[in-house]
C-alpha cells in the first residue's frame, strides 16, 4: 500500500495501534488504520463412483502443468459453498455435490486460507478447459505426489487416504511451517 485510501495520503507507517495487538499500517495523516486479512481460497476434493480423486492438470500460473485440486479465490459476496462449486465449474465443467469440508490450511507466509470440500461426481461428465488442460480420475494409490502443484492440496490429499485407511473421518487443519 503506497497510499492511504481514506485521504490519499503517503504518510504511512506499519505499527501496532493502540488497543491492538498486531502490527497494521496506520495513516500517520489522518489516522486511519489499514487491515490486511488473508485471502480465501475454496475448492473441492471430488470423488467418482470408483472412489477415486480427480486431479486436474494447471493450464496457468503459478505450477502451469503440474496437478491440482480443482479451486480458486473466493470472490466478495460469495458464500465458500457456492465459491467451491463456481471453481469445480469453471475448471472442469463437472457438477458435483458437496458432502461436507474436508480440511482448513493456512498458508501464512502467502496470507492465504484454503478451504476444501469433499464431493461427489452427480454426472460423469467433465470437460477441458483453459485452466485445466487434462482431468484425470486417480485411485488413491496412483496419486502423481511429485507433481501436485500445492502443498494445501497434498494436505487435502492426504487427508483423504487417511480416511481411506481407517482414521475418523473429521475435519483436518492444517498449517504450512516455514522457517
Amino acid at each position: 500500500m503506497n497510499y492511504c485510501s481514506h485521504c490519499g495520503s503517503d504518510h504511512l507507517k506499519r505499527k501496532i495501534p493502540a488497543d491492538d495487538q498486531v502490527k497494521r499500517i496506520v495513516c500517520e495523516n489522518c489516522g486511519t488504520i489499514h487491515y490486511e486479512n488473508p485471502r480465501t481460497i475454496v475448492g473441492c476434493l471430488i470423488l467418482n463412483d470408483k472412489n477415486e480423486v480427480m486431479l486436474c492438470r494447471r493450464g496457468i500460473e503459478p505450477q502451469l502443468g503440474l496437478w491440482n485440486l480443482p479451486a480458486g479465490f473466493l470472490e466478495n459476496d460469495e458464500a465458500v459453498d457456492s465459491g467451491a462449486l463456481r471453481e469445480v465449474f469453471e475448471e472442469t465443467r463437472a457438477e458435483v455435490e458437496l458432502i461436507k469440508l474436508h480440511s482448513i490450511y493456512n498458508l501464512l507466509k502467502a496470507q492465504q486460507v484454503y478451504l476444501f470440500f469433499r464431493a461427489q461426481m452427480l454426472k460423469d461428465y467433465y470437460e477441458l478447459t483453459p485452466e485445466s488442460t487434462e482431468i484425470q480420475f486417480f485411485p488413491a494409490d496412483q496419486i502423481p505426489w511429485k507433481e501436485i502443484a500445492f502443498s494445501s492440496n497434498v494436505h487435502a490429499l492426504e487427508h483423504w487416504i487417511h480416511i481411506q485407511n481407517g482414521a475418523p473421518d473429521e475435519l483436518s487443519i492444517g498449517t504450512l511451517k516455514l522457517h
